[in-house]
């Protein structure tokens, strides 16, 4: 705990540096991925949690509270995304003077405008703060006062927030992602972002459930729960890979200048290897990993594909934002220092909520059920 707190210092100071020496559109692109990042986390650990309600799973309720701590990332990205508002007059062309006299640009004006984006902001991070009251923070209570209303309520709610979800991080893929190219789009990159928010939340699920059965805890979960995860993690890492190419070879087979420009962007220099990397590590190789049965049981296989699948995510997203610098791949200490800050403060304050109350929703009636789950 007193590593991470040192790492946090001396990341934030890090970055204060990076603000003063390494120039304000890097700065600002950094903090964009990451608060991007942890973000997508938290939001792919609250979708799962939902979508257990939504199916009335059994199986999923002893492991609960893991996707259920974790979301609390999209909390504490909340702050970081209003900081990230600074970083429109510097990232995004669409805020710059001049930017109306491009007609693609002056046609998106009613939706790419500060004041609206901005409301988009507060509004997305108020849904997603109603979703964690009503599931997460109701569960929590739930598990004081044994209310098995909680449920109902719950699976009311559920079909609702996966409208919400849709909405909202189909919003924040245009807004954060898309449109620092506010003359390209694709219909699909909402969905896009989805998978890659999804399979990120199973993946952090996956090593944060590891970590803790490690220290002796969650026992009770057996290799039939683990086997479901890497299910999932096996299935969403193929849906991933076929909406990036679906994305990737309609634009290519259109050959659609307004379109085609942003994949050309993305293939040049440096950026053509990354992509191929992920190709490699966000596909082939969770893909050819998770294949065996056994696989998708295993300890170790599990955590290594978690950990290449969660690393892949941030890939993926730097390959997305990292361009608009047009600098090239940059890997330096601005780099460094931010991956130093966000990463020990995530894990800061996962830790701490994995420390906090029952590691399994004690208060759900379902939880025995879901205890002598088997395959």
């Amino acid at each position: 705990m007193n590593r991470l707190k040192i790492a946090i210092v001396l990341g934030l100071a890090g970055v204060i540096a990076a603000s003063l020496f390494a120039g304000w559109e890097r700065f600002w692109a950094n903090w964009v991925l990451w608060f991007l990042f942890l973000l997508t986390i938290g939001l792919g650990s609250l979708f799962i949690v939902a979508l257990e309600h939504v199916v009335g799973a059994k199986w999923s309720i002893p492991l609960r509270r893991i996707p259920e701590r974790l979301s609390s990332l999209a909390l504490l990205m909340g702050p970081a995304s209003l900081i990230a508002l600074f970083s429109l007059r510097f990232l995004y062309s669409w805020t710059k003077p001049g930017a109306a006299h491009d007609p693609i640009v002056a046609g998106k004006a009613a939706w790419l405008n500060i004041p609206f984006f901005s409301l988009r902001v507060v509004l997305c991070a108020a849904l997603w703060f109603l979703a964690y009251w009503i599931l997460v923070a109701g569960s929590l209570k739930q598990d004081r006062k044994r209310d098995p209303r909680f449920n109902l309520r719950a699976r009311r709610f559920a079909p609702l927030f996966m409208i919400i979800f849709g909405i909202t991080i189909t919003v924040a893929a245009f807004d954060w992602i898309s449109s620092l190219e506010p003359t390209w789009y694709s219909d699909i990159f909402g969905v896009y972002v989805f998978a890659g928010t999804f399979l990120a939340g199973l993946a952090a699920t996956t090593l944060a459930l590891l970590y803790v059965k490690s220290r002796g805890r969650l026992q009770e979960i057996g290799p039939d729960h683990m086997y479901n995860l890497g299910g999932f993690l096996f299935a969403f890492t193929v849906f991933w890979s076929y909406i990036g190419f679906a994305q990737y070879m309609l634009m290519w087979y259109a050959n659609m200048p307004e379109e085609v420009f942003w994949y050309k962007e993305r293939l040049q220099g440096g950026w053509g290897p990354m992509l191929l990397a992920l190709a490699v590590f966000h596909f082939l190789v969770p893909f050819f990993i998770l294949i065996p049965r056994d696989a998708k049981s295993n300890p170790r296989f599990l955590f290594w594909t978690a950990a290449i699948v969660l690393f892949s995510h941030w890939l993926d997203l730097y390959w997305m934002i990292f361009p608009v610098l047009r600098r090239g791949p940059l890997f330096g200490w601005p780099e460094f220092v931010f991956t130093l800050l966000f990463i020990s403060g995530g894990l800061l304050w996962i830790r701490r909520r994995m420390d906090q109350g029952p590691d399994m929703p004690i208060g759900d009636p379902f939880l025995s059920e879901g205890l002598e789950f088997r395959l």
